[in-house]
C-alpha cells in the first residue's frame, strides 16, 4: 500500500455556538472524509461511548450527530492538518502539520473548558504542538480491542463535568 498526502482542508471543525469541549482525533479517516462527518467509520465506538456516557440513544445520522453534540457543548476537530498516511493507518503517518493555528483559532472563538484527545498519536501532536493542557483519552477506534465499550465510557465520562 502506498502513501497518499492528506490534507484537513475538506472537513471543517465542527463548533456549536455554546461548545465548552472540544474533544481532537488524529486524523479522518477515509470513511470520515467520505462521509464529511467526524467519527463516521461503522466500526468507530465513539457515538456509543458519548450515548453511554449521557444515557442516551445512539446518535446513528450525520444530523443526529450533530444535534447531540450540540446540546451537550462538544466541538470536534483533530491534531493533524496535513501529513502524508497509508489508508487510514495512524501507524503509517509521516510529515505530520499540526491543526495548532486553527485549535488557537477555536480557542479564541468558543469557550473551551477542556480540550480532549482521542489516541495516543492526537495526544502526541496535541502535546509536541500545542501544549499540555489536554486530557488525553483512548482511541475509540475498533483497532483499540484492547478496550471494551464499558472501559472506553469509564474514561470517557470525564467530558461530562465539562460540558452541558
Amino acid at each position: 500500500m502506498e502513501y497518499s498526502h492528506v490534507t484537513h482542508e475538506s472537513l471543517k471543525p465542527f463548533l456549536p455556538d455554546k461548545a465548552k469541549v472540544l474533544i481532537l482525533g488524529s486524523l479522518p479517516s477515509i470513511a470520515t472524509r467520505k462521509a464529511n462527518f467526524y467519527y463516521a467509520h461503522k466500526t468507530n465506538r465513539f457515538y456509543k461511548i458519548l450515548a453511554g456516557i449521557y444515557q442516551e440513544e445512539e446518535p446513528l445520522t450525520t444530523e443526529e450527530r450533530k444535534a447531540f453534540l450540540t446540546k451537550h457543548g462538544i466541538a470536534l476537530y483533530d491534531t493533524i492538518y496535513e501529513c502524508d498516511i497509508k489508508a487510514s493507518s495512524d501507524a503509517s503517518i509521516k510529515n505530520v502539520i499540526s491543526t495548532a493555528k486553527q485549535i488557537e483559532e477555536i480557542r479564541k472563538q468558543r469557550d473551551i473548558q477542556a480540550v480532549f484527545t482521542t489516541g495516543s498519536l492526537a495526544d502526541k501532536v496535541y502535546k509536541k504542538d500545542m501544549g499540555n493542557d489536554n486530557i488525553p483519552l483512548p482511541s475509540p477506534s475498533a483497532a483499540n480491542a484492547s478496550m471494551g465499550l464499558a472501559k472506553l465510557i469509564k474514561a470517557y465520562s470525564v467530558i461530562k463535568q465539562f460540558s452541558d
